[in-house]
């Protein structure tokens, strides 16, 4: 049985991997150690009172508390300073370890994650719960039977208000870092490798302030095989949506992703349906409870999400390098314009 350690009581720490955690312990509780979760973040303001979590200050206090070689890590702060802590939990002896998605904002901060890795030999889970979720499943099954003949197009839709939480986090420097690298993933499982045609990028506006390229972005793959992919995401939409469209050759298939924690619920049609199909589909706790038997091999090592991490990173990096490297010629064409 494994031990659970969430570091970092954010949004992320505190909003999804403390309820997940719950859940998955109620599950399967042949995984986890009984006693308490432990959770750490330094903010005193985090460090309230919570029901069957044992808080602490420091990663290093909470290694007083666990036994590192049997205790799973949920990393749940920021996409900044990745490599420190890492490289402190490994000086501790932690081995077994969450990485919430991104896994760093540039190739920089990657190429230093992953020295991090090497020195203590750490090979950690990275999350990409879209990949566990059961609609996924059933889009890959789509694809693999050919139902509809071969997959011609994937377009992904992620769009939420996201107003209040950016103007306060600085882990999330472009909109292409927020939920671009979820549908990355997922159009990397089910369509391949791929390279980038096209992206963009805008700004956050409100009467208030401008936050500049966290408005909304856009990128285009085409993969190995022909398939063509479009993500968009827009921050400043005034409703949520997490859609995916798959374009066959005879046929459609169109997925709602669960909007948030508060239902765990999907939707698909396909060509020919006369009913929306409907299913429960809890993909973060389904990712959860595959890390931890993946941590409870004997020998536990790569589990394929830190080396796809590396490939949506390259695939992020490449879309911010092509927005950079179109601002110049669109101040012309405003320049012109005006």
């Amino acid at each position: 049985m494994l031990q659970s350690l969430v570091v970092g009581l954010g949004r992320a720490g505190a909003g999804l991997h403390l309820r997940v955690l719950a859940q998955a312990r109620a599950a399967a509780g042949e995984l986890f150690h009984p006693g308490p979760v432990v959770a750490c973040d330094p903010a005193p303001e985090a460090r309230g009172e919570r029901p069957g979590v044992t808080v602490v200050e420091s990663v290093r206090a909470a290694a007083a508390l666990l036994p590192p070689e049997d205790t799973v890590v949920h990393l749940c702060t920021p996409p900044v300073d990745r490599a420190a802590l890492l490289g402190e939990l490994g000086d501790l002896g932690f081995r077994r370890i969450i990485v919430e998605k991104p896994l760093a904002t540039g190739l920089d901060e990657y190429a230093a994650v992953r020295r991090a890795c090497d020195e203590h030999g750490l090979a950690p889970a990275v999350v990409t719960h879209w990949l566990d979720a059961e609609l996924t499943h059933r889009l890959q099954a789509l694809t693999m039977r050919r139902a509809f003949g071969d997959l011609r197009s994937i377009s992904v839709t992620q769009d939420k208000p996201r107003f209040q939480r950016s103007t306060l986090d600085e882990g999330h420097p472009t909109a292409f870092d927020v939920e671009i690298p979820h549908a990355l993933g997922v159009v990397l499982r089910l369509a391949g490798p791929a390279e980038l045609l096209d992206a963009e990028w805008t700004d956050m506006r409100s009467e208030d302030f401008t936050l500049p390229r966290l408005g909304g972005a856009r990128l285009v793959l085409r993969h190995r095989g022909g398939v063509l992919s479009e993500i968009s995401s827009d921050l400043t939409a005034p409703v949520r949506e997490r859609r995916i469209s798959l374009d066959f050759e005879r046929g459609r298939a169109t997925g709602h992703f669960p909007l948030s924690e508060h239902d765990d619920h999907a939707q698909l049609t396909t060509t020919g349906d006369r009913v929306r199909r409907v299913f429960r589909d809890d993909a973060l706790t389904a990712f959860v409870l595959r890390a931890y038997r993946h941590f409870l091999h004997p020998d536990p090592g790569p589990d394929g999400t830190f080396a796809l991490h590396g490939e949506i990173l390259r695939l992020v990096s490449a879309a911010k390098q092509h927005c950079l490297t179109a601002l110049p010629d669109l101040h012309r064409r405003h320049q012109h314009a005006g």
